[in-house]
């Protein structure tokens, strides 16, 4: 679980996808600082999350559960999500998450 301090934005996405999930490792990284955007911006995601959920499911139907998961704040909120699911036998193979290109804009 992730332990920095996190705003309201990426708490409630927090909150949500660990209802949806249970997830064994979540982290919500708020990456808008790296966007042209004012500072203390929350609308640029990253979400790392380990769950039995991700289980026999493609990248895509895994996507999909995260996104309904997350609707509300999609439609309001998040701007930009980057999501990387996996099962945790996945998560124990290769834990290295990808890195989020700079922004071009």
């Amino acid at each position: 679980m992730s332990k920095k301090p996190i705003g309201p934005v990426a708490a409630k996405i927090t909150e949500k996808l660990t209802q949806a999930f249970t997830p064994q490792y979540i982290d919500v990284l708020n990456e808008s600082n790296r966007h042209n955007v004012p500072p203390n911006s929350e609308s640029h995601f990253k979400v790392v999350i380990v769950s039995d959920e991700f289980e026999g499911k493609r990248l895509i139907a895994r996507h999909r559960l995260v996104n309904q998961s997350l609707a509300e704040e999609l439609a309001n909120e998040i701007h930009a999500l980057s999501i990387h699911t996996y099962t945790q036998q996945e998560w124990q193979e290769n834990d290295d998450v990808p890195r989020t290109p700079n922004c071009r804009g």
